[in-house]
């Protein structure tokens, strides 16, 4: 609750922005096609989010209806890509980041590899994942893999590689053995960093699934901003990219309360 009613204090700084931004179209000193005015983009917006037919209680429930909005299938199919990519990108980075983390060996070998990799965008990788995995879903969600996997990873290895030696010492003093040593001392220590690596990282697949959309499939609000942007829907353009900012600060919030839920025993960490 708390953290909610942190977020509501910029609210007054959105309403200036919008009050502004309004002004200045109202007085006419922008082209309307190049930035529509704030209540032209909610129009577009709502309409966007409306269902395209009349409720019919033969067709279907409620439910089903107000769901059978173009905004709510696309905004389903972009979530559902992100949550698919950044599962698959931190189930892999987890593993090989604690791995590296806890041995010099294993850092030694994969290091070099993996900052090859790493500068490499996403976006550089669109052509091989049409050509291997073809159109639809899955070159989407192995673009926001890739894009997930690094920040977990460099999170998870510097997380590990930075826990006190004064606790692994005090551990081995006390005779845990490597895997207790592991399990106890150097996960729970290195816990922080992997979760903002998550934060991190989910954040970057919702980046990575717009230009992905724009190119691999034909749904979801990359591929409808795009559509926009070929019939010079300026307004419905903003309210696509509003949508993926609300949709955004949904999922941050989300994981911070994920975070603060599962490092509540850190100390120091407002609760």
């Amino acid at each position: 609750m708390r953290s909610w009613r942190r977020s509501l204090q910029g609210l007054p700084l959105i309403f200036l922005v919008l009050a502004l931004w309004e002004g200045v179209c109202l007085l006419g000193w922008v082209n309307p096609k190049v930035l529509p005015a704030p209540h032209a983009v909610a129009t577009r917006w709502w309409e966007y989010l409306a269902p395209p037919q009349p409720y019919d209680p033969d067709a279907g429930s409620r439910l089903d209806w107000l769901l059978s909005g173009e905004l709510v299938q696309d905004a389903a199919g972009s979530l559902y890509r992100v949550l698919a990519g950044f599962v698959v990108g931190a189930a892999l980075a987890v593993p090989l980041g604690l791995l590296m983390g806890a041995s010099e060996r294993a850092y030694r070998l994969c290091n070099p590899l993996l900052q090859i990799l790493r500068p490499i965008p996403p976006i550089a990788y669109i052509p091989l994942s049409i050509l291997w995995f073809g159109l639809g879903n899955a070159p989407a969600i192995f673009l926001i893999a890739i894009g997930a996997f690094f920040p977990v990873l460099m999170n998870t290895v510097a997380g590990v590689r930075a826990v006190d030696g004064i606790f692994l010492r005090a551990a081995r003093n006390l005779g845990a053995g490597r895997a207790t040593i592991f399990r106890r001392v150097m996960l729970p220590a290195a816990m922080p960093y992997i979760l903002t690596g998550m934060r991190v990282g989910i954040g970057t697949a919702f980046i990575v699934v717009i230009v992905a959309e724009m190119i691999a499939v034909n749904n979801g609000l990359g591929f409808r901003i795009l559509e926009a942007r070929e019939y010079f829907w300026s307004d419905k353009i903003i309210a696509g990219m509003l949508s993926i900012g609300l949709i955004g600060l949904a999922i941050d919030q989300a994981m911070s309360r994920i975070n603060t839920h599962l490092l509540r025993w850190h100390r120091g960490l407002d609760q």
